[in-house]
């Protein structure tokens, strides 16, 4: 058993070691350009700001530690390409000849699904968002907001939304296999949304607002999930009666 899983095991670490490769190349060069890479990332939170608060570093070091962050971050989304190609052909060995077929496809439409959702997380909630948290009894406390813990929590939302955009690109490939049918996921509808709201509650601020703002596009990118299933695969409802 353990000679069958050495294979897949290299394979693995090779799939790695160019993901990392890519990691690594893109790094140093977003490096060279961290300042206004770190200038658009703070941009939602000075707007927010204005004139009731600041950012500030207030640890020793925070300053180059968040060149770093933010470069890894903007090398991270510069290499969802190499990522997602390296995720496919790791698979594709156990698919078959017409399934494989799709690894352009899918690559693009990862990208793309998840840079729009890290761009709505930015441009759409953010705003709202950073506001409310920001200006909340700005009458008796000044905002003086870390650098790093504002950027932690940046990653961690953008990230976040980008994820969860790629909900219908994973349910097209889960009926294209035949995992999945427009019934099982209509079926699955009320607890998709409790744990959409889970979801939403773990990755936002603790405030209403913002977690609606996940969930409500979550819930239609469900919505939009079932549709694209039941084109790929719709439930045989005759065999099922």
């Amino acid at each position: 058993m353990l000679e069958d899983i050495k294979p897949h095991i290299a394979e693995l670490r090779n799939r790695l070691i160019k993901i990392i490769a890519a990691l690594f190349i893109t790094f140093f060069v977003c490096f060279a350009f961290w300042e206004p890479i770190l200038s658009w990332v703070v941009k939602p939170l000075n707007s927010a700001l204005a004139e009731h608060g600041e950012v500030i570093a207030y640890k020793m070091g925070e300053q180059f530690f968040t060149a770093v962050l933010v470069s890894f971050f903007a090398a991270l989304l510069i290499s969802l390409p190499v990522i997602f190609y390296q995720i496919w052909a790791f698979v594709a060995p156990g698919l078959y000849a017409n399934e494989k077929r799709f690894v352009v496809p899918f690559v693009m439409a990862t990208t793309i699904m998840f840079i729009l959702g890290a761009l709505f997380a930015y441009y759409i909630v953010f705003p709202y968002g950073f506001s409310y948290l920001v200006n909340f009894g700005e009458t008796l406390v000044t905002s003086m907001i870390s650098i790093g813990e504002y950027l932690s929590f940046f990653v961690k939302l953008m990230f976040g939304f980008g994820v969860s955009f790629e909900l219908p690109v994973v349910c097209f490939f889960l009926a294209k296999i035949g995992l999945i049918d427009d019934e099982s996921l209509k079926g699955f509808f009320r607890y998709a949304i409790v744990l959409i709201f889970i979801v939403a509650a773990i990755l936002t601020p603790p405030d209403v607002l913002t977690q609606f703002l996940m969930a409500i596009p979550m819930i239609l990118l469900y919505a939009v999930s079932i549709l694209i299933v039941k084109a790929v695969n719709p439930a045989n409802k005759e065999g099922k009666s």
